[in-house]
């Protein structure tokens, strides 16, 4: 047989026609990745029908992935250099495997006669590597189960709770022939026990003070609109969950009641006076800090929807139920009988209006924001220090409207803005992203502007990581190094790459840059310098 060709007598194609025959199939026509050397027989003739998107870094390739998965609602693909690739993309990896991003990645590994020889660019247990943070890896023990692994890889990935997969495939198994894997329907989520939602339905029907707690596990799952109908049917109050990397509950609805922190202390303050807590697609609770949660012993009846297995069996309290959001909130609203005639809680305090200051106050910046942003802009976040302010002063309204990271590990959220721009053609991206955010995958800059994107990059910019910094105060460390960040050009970084910048220092010169880059479809990264005050990270809900 011909290198690399099929063979029509029998039905045999080679590994790589296989290859991109089921990824048309499953809609991942759209490639991240940084090539090498053990990726190029991937890379040959590449198919006109397809896109590559080139990072810079493999892991700005995968946190584009990421945001692309998150903005079609299909599973990304990904193709990175063998070890020392997936070495690079580690920090992404995990952070996707927290985000509940479905991705498909795909390793180079070094030809199948050398792996014996420890050969150079060889992965020793390449699918072991990126471990425990991919839902499943493999590296198939015969060049022609290529095709079947990639599908068994998305077939994992989209089932819920979803997230990233892996196959490493040696450079040699791309021209062997093998048999087209045939398409098939894989379902990928559960219905929630009926007796355990009965439980529930009965448990909020008794209840005279219920609160909803959300996740965001709603808005991935589209199931926002039935947990709206909930809350209204019930007259509850909804708390957004701590860490939520989504939306989780239309901010500017009035059964909104604010943010949960990440302290224990502050989520036993938050939920005082409520008799029977729901927590709706999130963990029970996640905490940044360690101290005592007395809802989990003083009798409140708790109960939690989920479709995550691990987030069931580790709350500390309460009632499990394991299923679909879009299923499951349903079911429980038609459990519920007449709607409740409870008096409304009453409407959430609104903050007063911040002052511009000099330097600018990030609250200022934040407001400034809501006010002129365009209609159905999306906010992609990676400021941690000024998040409550930006909940405070930006409020998110519309499903799919807001993206972070759950992990907590930064150089998520710049190339994630990137992946939702291309998966959301034409909509406004506002990336808002910390001075020290910037510097972990800055190169996305580039993406951004060889791709001609219409994404406002807003550096806020207080001149260190101010996250340390007030953490710093809550553990009560004083005088730690490797906090301050003096001397980055950011606008100068920008323009080396192909993006307009500007640096921002008054109110007027802040709303001059903003008007300026919504009115243009390239990006713009404009360098906010704000005030280093310290917030506080874990006031009680507000």
């Amino acid at each position: 047989m011909p290198h690399g060709h099929a063979d029509t007598s029998t039905g045999l194609v080679t590994v790589r026609e296989a290859v991109f025959a089921l990824m048309r199939e499953l809609g991942m026509t759209t490639v991240f990745g940084n090539p090498g050397s053990t990726e190029l027989p991937f890379l040959d003739r590449w198919p006109e029908d397809f896109r590559y998107v080139l990072g810079l870094q493999e892991s700005c390739a995968v946190g584009m992935a990421d945001g692309y998965a998150r903005a079609t609602g299909r599973a990304g693909f990904c193709n990175l250099h063998s070890a020392v690739g997936v070495g690079h993309a580690a920090g992404n990896i995990f952070t996707a495997f927290r985000n509940q991003t479905p991705l498909v990645i795909t390793v180079g590994q070094q030809a199948r006669p050398l792996l014996p020889l420890n050969p150079f660019l060889g992965a020793t247990e390449a699918a072991n590597f990126p471990r425990p943070y991919v839902k499943w890896s493999i590296e198939p023990a015969r060049a022609e189960d290529v095709p079947a692994a990639i599908a068994h890889a998305h077939h994992i990935a989209m089932q819920r709770p979803r997230g990233p997969t892996l196959v490493s495939i040696p450079m040699d198994d791309w021209s062997v022939l093998t048999r087209p894997v045939r398409p098939r329907r894989v379902a990928s989520e559960m219905a929630p026990d009926p007796a355990l939602l009965d439980l529930m339905a009965e448990g909020l029907s008794r209840a005279q003070r219920p609160v909803l707690v959300a996740g965001p596990e709603v808005d991935q799952e589209g199931a926002g609109p039935a947990l709206v109908a909930l809350a209204e049917h019930l007259r509850a109050p909804v708390l957004a969950s701590p860490f939520a990397n989504r939306i989780s509950f239309p901010e500017d609805h009035p059964l909104f009641a604010g943010f949960l922190a990440a302290a224990p202390g502050a989520v036993a303050q938050g939920l005082a006076g409520y008799d029977c807590i729901a927590v709706i697609g999130a963990p029970v609770f996640t905490f940044h800090v360690v101290g005592e949660c007395g809802v989990f012993h003083d009798g409140t009846p708790i109960f939690q929807l989920t479709h995550d297995g691990e987030a069931a069996a580790a709350a500390p309290a309460g009632t499990a139920i394991l299923g679909s959001m879009r299923l499951g909130l349903l079911a429980l609203l038609g459990r519920l009988g007449a709607a409740a005639t409870r008096a409304a809680p009453p409407p959430r305090a609104k903050p007063p209006a911040p002052e511009a200051g000099a330097p600018l106050k990030a609250e200022y910046l934040f407001a400034t924001l809501r006010r002129l942003m365009p209609e159905g802009a999306i906010v992609v976040e990676e400021a941690p220090s000024h998040r409550p302010a930006l909940q405070a002063h930006l409020p998110i309204t519309r499903w799919g409207g807001f993206h972070t990271m759950a992990s907590g590990g930064l150089g998520y959220s710049l190339p994630a803005a990137v992946g939702v721009a291309l998966g959301e053609a034409g909509t406004r991206i506002v990336a808002v992203i910390g001075d020290g955010s910037m510097m972990y995958s800055i190169q996305a800059i580039w993406n951004a502007a060889q791709l001609g994107l219409p994404i406002t990059i807003v550096v806020v910019n207080n001149a260190g990581y101010g996250a340390m910094r007030s953490f710093s105060r809550v553990l009560g460390v004083e005088g730690a190094p490797g906090i301050d960040l003096p001397g980055i050009g950011f606008v100068d970084l920008a323009r080396g790459m192909g993006c307009a910048g500007r640096r921002v220092e008054t109110a007027g010169e802040l709303e001059e840059a903003l008007a300026e880059s919504f009115a243009s479809p390239a990006p713009r990264l404009i360098d906010v310098v704000v005030d280093h005050a310290i917030p506080h990270l874990y006031h009680k809900a507000k």
